[in-house]
């Protein structure tokens, strides 16, 4: 994988950019000027970042693997150690279905129906590979989802969660916790 130089970064116009953010050269990023990653940031290949008018706010110690998505016009907030596994897609924007209204980007906003809700992640959120999260979603600190799920509430503070919609299973240990205040500790 090649990732982006510093310089090629700076040029791209990000409301914020830590240190430490390997993006690769195969990510398409939209709507620069309206996402903020923060320090220590992995985006893989063939990611899409696309921000709308919410933007996209990133925090620290991410990793977002290949083919995965942040999609919306809505904001999406990724709060530090998320982890996004591959091929996942992140929707802050959704069409209506109903066929009360046309569909697509390229329709007149007239003749269509799209909703905006916001999209958050807590610290140390994963969501496992090839799960959807649509807008309007909160998984709180330590939410866990498991691979191939569609989340479409909220999902609350150390559940592990899966399934189409995704389910509460059972509680996630919080032994990461301990993890994150001895790295805070050394890097002091």
């Amino acid at each position: 994988m090649a990732f982006l130089t510093a310089q090629q970064l700076g040029k791209m116009g990000f409301a914020a950019l830590g240190s430490n953010v390997l993006i690769s050269d195969k990510a398409s990023i939209y709507g620069a000027q309206r996402i903020k990653i923060g320090n220590n940031v992995r985006i893989d290949d063939f990611c899409v970042l696309s921000a709308g008018e919410g933007g996209i706010e990133i925090g620290n110690y991410i990793h977002i693997a290949v083919y995965s998505s942040l999609i919306g016009a809505g904001q999406i907030t990724l709060s530090d150690f998320s982890n996004i596994s591959s091929k996942v897609a992140i929707y802050s924007s959704n069409d209506d279905y109903s066929g009360e209204f046309m569909t697509n980007p390229m329709v007149p906003t007239e003749y269509t129906n799209v909703t905006h809700a916001d999209v958050t992640l807590g610290k140390h959120v994963i969501i496992g590979s090839g799960s959807v999260v649509l807008p309007g979603v909160t998984l709180y600190e330590g939410v866990a989802v498991g691979s191939l799920s569609m989340v479409t509430k909220d999902c609350e503070a150390f559940g592990v969660y899966i399934g189409v919609p995704a389910k509460k299973i059972k509680n996630r240990k919080r032994d990461l916790l301990a993890l994150e205040s001895n790295l805070h500790n050394r890097q002091a």
